[in-house]
């Protein structure tokens, strides 16, 4: 881990000047330096989302009011990816709302693949199968399904289901089974409630397998959850009291990630279905402006990441 954070990729726009010993400010070092020990981005690409998970912390009702739409379109996807792949990320997440409803999705994976990026989305799974899958056509690198539990009463209630009908256990592994079928790993994230921080979630973990299982706090962000997050908010306590209760899965070589609030403030860097870079230091989301109109490294410059934190929660790893 050592070497890889010691590899400062540098965005295009200050390389020259830095072999050549040009001066530069210490905000454009400052973004060159993010870069190179962040290597990894989340792009939040489609606010639309096919469920109504009552704790989401990025729905993003607000970009709305500047993109009905909730997204870009095909063209200004693809470029987004190509700025962020030039200026030296290593990794891309595609993310939402969710992602998988978003047409073009295949096209900005295939196009994150021929910069040679490591691929990932995130995804409720409901519109995975083996046809989606097979127009992935190898470009797609890792899946993270978002699975908070497999108890029908509790996925209503916090609002993961397609109207009123849950996902099953098994439809749940089927999807699990066919991600590794065509070589994809899996990760898995969980969000901690109130509905479901008593929860032993071992059995269910132990038997879709995923490398990675990234356990979240849930978390309160103004404008996005306000209006609802008093019926999910748990103290840190109980999440530490779920994380320590499923802990036992790494015994089967899986690795869990913990992320707290404070582990998920200003650690990481995250693009809106906008274009925007935006960060959640202040409670609320903060963006920057459009990274196709002033290019990644103005843009990077209106928002804060916090690296340590970044390689505190892991976020570095072999992908």
């Amino acid at each position: 881990m050592s070497i890889l954070v010691g590899l400062y990729i540098r965005p295009e726009a200050v390389r020259l000047r830095l072999m050549t010993n040009y001066p530069i400010s210490d905000t454009e070092r400052r973004v060159v330096d993010i870069i190179g020990k962040v290597p990894s981005v989340n792009f939040h690409l489609w606010e639309p989302y096919n469920m109504r998970c009552g704790f989401c912390f990025a729905t993003f009702q607000d970009v709305k009011q500047d993109l009905p739409k909730g997204h870009l379109n095909r063209e200004d996807c693809i470029l987004v990816v190509d700025l962020l792949a030039r200026a030296g990320f290593a990794k891309i997440n595609f993310a939402g709302g969710e992602p998988t409803l978003c047409p073009w999705l295949s096209d900005l994976v295939r196009r994150a693949k021929e910069h040679s990026l490591t691929t990932s989305i995130v995804t409720n799974g409901t519109r995975i199968s083996p046809q989606w899958l097979e127009a992935m056509n190898g470009n797609l690198d890792w899946i993270a399904l978002s699975i908070d539990t497999v108890a029908p009463n509790r996925l209503k209630r916090i609002g993961r289901t397609l109207r009123s009908n849950p996902v099953t256990v098994e439809e749940y592994l089927d999807i699990a089974s066919e991600i590794k079928k065509y070589g994809i790993r899996l990760k898995m994230n969980s969000v901690v409630t109130s509905h479901t921080w008593d929860e032993d979630f071992t059995e269910f973990i132990k038997w879709a397998r995923p490398e990675r299982w990234k356990i979240l706090q849930v978390l309160p962000i103004d404008g996005q959850n306000d209006k609802n997050i008093e019926d999910y908010l748990i103290t840190d306590e109980q999440f530490e009291k779920y994380v320590e209760r499923n802990r036992i899965v790494e015994s089967e070589g899986i690795v869990i990630v913990a992320e707290n609030n404070d582990a998920m403030t200003a650690s990481y860097i995250m693009v809106d279905p906008a274009g925007r870079f935006f960060d959640n230091t202040k409670g609320r989301h903060t963006y920057s402006k459009s990274i196709i109109e002033v290019g990644v490294e103005e843009a990077l410059k209106e928002v804060f990441v916090d690296a340590e934190r970044f390689l505190r929660r892991d976020g570095i790893y072999d992908w």
